[in-house]
């Protein structure tokens, strides 16, 4: 729980580190394990299809992720939490389980978040799963934000303009410790005054140039089972991996039920409720079966942009 100090720290300015949120036992480890079988199963078929060779034994998931990633297998898509902002297809890959959906409605977490936003929590689609290599092993013309850093941007920024009055926040969920040299969070604090920048389609969905003071930027170490959380508006980026392992984390996102979420055509659910319990969903599948819905009626359609900035706007010109 959040003290009254924490409450009004994240009102001021927009963003808290909290330490020892998710627990090992019944968070992380399952989170590991599943998704360690996940990648299993990916390679088992990758490398029947001849795709990769057969891994060293006795290569931990992290050893399987670079094995798959020098020999040009994508791994991201196949093991993150949410459809892509591309195309979609009829067989785009995602991943979801029971231990992520644990996560996601964790206690602990939901009673932070509680504080926050009210008792009336959904689960926000906007979300995904980071895992980022040491740099040094990226190939050249790496740019997702999953994998290397990520560009100065809001949350706000990121999500269909629909949902700019949402009340909303982002937990970002550390599986591995975050440090200095693996590639942290760092944020600018929100000022009183702060309001929705200019973002614009650079390698990645950046902050016009010239919107925000860089000098400012404090970094955000967290170790494993730790949070930050962020108000939508208040700018943030991450570091690139200059270690020589993974950094690990998970993005959810939530806001207040009845308020658009800034991606109506994925999928959400309620993850809290004191007005209508019954409501809340319980069971890991029928979200998964919400997702491979969506996936199945969005291959049919149009293609939906995620992101509303295009490059002849004025800030970006």
């Amino acid at each position: 729980m959040l003290t009254d100090a924490q409450v009004e720290l994240f009102n001021t300015q927009g963003f808290l580190v909290i330490e020892n949120v998710l627990d090992e036992e019944t968070v992380l480890r399952p989170l590991k394990a599943e998704y360690n079988a996940r990648l299993d199963q990916l390679m088992h078929a990758w490398v029947a299809e001849g795709r990769v060779p057969d891994t060293p034994r006795n290569a931990d998931f992290f050893e399987k992720l670079l094995h798959c990633y020098a020999h040009g297998v994508d791994w991201f898509q196949p093991l993150d939490i949410s459809l892509p902002g591309d195309r979609i297809t009829a067989d785009t890959p995602f991943h979801f389980g029971p231990a992520v959906f644990d996560l996601i409605s964790s206690p602990t977490l939901l009673d932070i978040v509680q504080q926050l936003l009210g008792p009336e929590i959904t689960s926000n689609p906007i979300q995904h799963v980071r895992l980022k290599p040491p740099s040094q092993k990226l190939h050249s013309d790496e740019i997702r934000a999953h994998i290397t850093h990520t560009d100065w941007h809001q949350d706000r920024g990121v999500a269909h303009g629909d949902a700019d009055a949402t009340r909303m926040v982002t937990v970002w969920c550390a599986i591995t410790d975050a440090t200095l040299d693996n590639g942290c969070l760092q944020v600018i604090p929100k000022n009183g005054s702060q309001s929705l920048l200019p973002h614009c389609p650079k390698s990645q969905t950046a902050i016009a140039d010239g919107l925000i003071d860089y000098a400012l930027a404090q970094p955000l170490p967290v170790k494993a089972g730790g949070v930050v959380i962020f108000d939508p508006l208040t700018p943030h980026a991450s570091r690139d991996n200059n270690s020589e392992r993974f950094r690990w984390s998970f993005d959810i996102r939530y806001n207040q039920t009845g308020q658009p979420t800034g991606r109506s055509h994925f999928p959400s659910f309620a993850v809290r409720s004191a007005a209508a319990p019954e409501r809340v969903l319980r069971d890991w599948q029928v979200w998964m079966k919400m997702w491979e819905d969506a996936r199945a009626e969005l291959a049919q359609e149009a293609h939906i942009p995620i992101h509303r900035w295009t490059s002849d706007a004025p800030a970006c010109a």
